[in-house]
């Protein structure tokens, strides 16, 4: 299999570093020399002419410095190093990223990656790219080869052109989903850390953004390979140890019986958010949002289990048993419970079968869990009757069985309350 870009995160990060020092301080950089424009060979020896003679002859004082000034981006002395002559720009940091200037249009492309312009907009489009038209200069150099890989493995047999684009559209939608998270996380951070405004800090972060390149470039490939690595595990080695444990108690005949994975999904929600959101600015409500987000995370994660998406004032988890999805949701209802800052949270689990597609989950076990977080009293946990036969036994846990209840898609519905019995629980560091 063919190297990846970003296989080779820190050479490539070295590389990326000097093509910066060349393209804004100034450095020589002879690697540059063919995606820059021509210059006249008599004038570019001329000026290093000028320059040795200014470094050289020092009698020549203020004249000498002047010129050598003028001839190394702005340096006040000959001999020091050369300063920045302007701002990085947003056109820098696109030539950073894409390797070069816009010189392709979408027809070389397709046809360089050996496929018709339509096979070649669909993947264009998976990848989250906008229509660019036939005399649009839309691509580097430097983007050919990365953007030939979706198609040779379509010509090898090693994935369906539909897989492939799934697969596209995975990555699309989750690093755009990524970058935004982190421009947002490091506007904020200036702004709090420096006294910032919001767009100066904007501006500031354009500066910024050269020596974080690589680095998170580095750290994206990493937790890749963490998170496949993880993904298999659950997904493919132990899937289907959790369906014969979720036969219990099931005689095939529920809702969710065809599907393929057995889960605890968890919601967990906040009480009084709208309220709240209402009398905030958009500074104390980003810093709300963004505390209850962190708590979660850390809390699912150390219990074992998988975030798998928030929706402002809800975080939706799924874990591999039902006793871990029953640790993970009363250390959430736990944590704010005791925040000074953070209202109470309705949370709900249910063992049960999903389909996953996409990144998220769905099936009838989703929704039943949405359904019992929405009648959940503030700081209370509920399952459902079958999830609460599954934790039956086990003393860490404690199950209070409530009045039925009508719930809209389900009919009538058996609610257990769940709280903590023996033991620690989910501890955190």
């Amino acid at each position: 299999m063919d190297e990846p870009n970003g296989g080779a995160p820190r050479e490539d990060a070295e590389e990326r570093s000097a093509a910066l020092d060349a393209a804004f301080l100034g450095a020589d950089a002879p690697e540059l020399a063919a995606d820059a424009d021509p210059v006249d060979a008599d004038q570019a020896d001329a000026d290093a002419a000028v320059a040795d003679t200014a470094a050289a002859d020092t009698d020549e004082g203020d004249a000498g410095d002047a010129v050598a000034a003028e001839d190394q981006g702005g340096a006040a002395h000959a001999g020091e190093s050369p300063r920045p002559a302007r701002r990085i720009t947003s056109k820098d940091i696109e030539v950073l990223l894409l390797g070069g200037e816009r010189t392709l249009k979408r027809r070389e492309v397709a046809a360089a990656a050996g496929v018709s312009l339509y096979s070649a907009r669909k993947l264009w489009r998976a990848l989250g790219m906008p229509n660019f038209t036939d005399d649009d200069l839309a691509f580097t150099q430097a983007e050919l080869e990365p953007l030939k890989v979706m198609p040779r493995l379509v010509r090898e047999g090693k994935l369906t052109e539909e897989a492939a684009i799934s697969v596209a559209r995975a990555i699309g939608q989750m690093t755009d989903r990524m970058v935004v998270w982190q421009v947002e996380a490091l506007v904020e951070d200036m702004i709090s850390s420096q006294g910032m405004t919001d767009s100066e800090a904007r501006v500031a972060l354009l500066e910024r953004l050269p020596d974080l390149i690589g680095p998170l470039e580095e750290m994206l490939v990493y937790s890749w390979h963490r998170q496949l690595a993880a993904g298999v595990q659950r997904l493919v080695v132990r899937a289907q140890a959790g369906l014969d444990s979720s036969e219990e108690g099931r005689d095939g005949t529920e809702d969710d019986a065809p599907l393929p994975l057995a889960r605890a999904v968890g919601f967990a929600d906040l009480v009084s958010y709208t309220s709240l959101s209402r009398r905030m600015n958009e500074r104390t409500l980003a810093q709300l949002v963004q505390r209850f987000e962190n708590r979660c995370s850390e809390i699912i994660a150390v219990g074992g289990g998988r975030l798998v998406k928030t929706i402002g004032d809800e975080v939706l988890y799924i874990a591999e048993t039902p006793a871990a999805g029953a640790q993970i949701a009363l250390a959430l209802s736990k944590e704010f419970a005791e925040d000074e800052i953070l209202p109470q949270c309705r949370v709900a689990m249910v063992w049960g079968r999903v389909l996953s597609r996409l990144g998220d989950i769905y099936g009838p076990t989703v929704n039943l869990a949405a359904r019992l977080t929405a009648i959940a009293e503030p700081g209370q946990v509920l399952v459902d009757d079958v999830t609460a036969k599954a934790l039956a036994g086990d003393e860490r846990f404690v199950l209070e069985h409530r009045e039925p209840e009508m719930v809209r898609g389900f009919g009538e519905i058996h609610p257990v309350a769940l709280s903590h019995g023996t033991g620690p629980g989910i501890v955190l560091d």
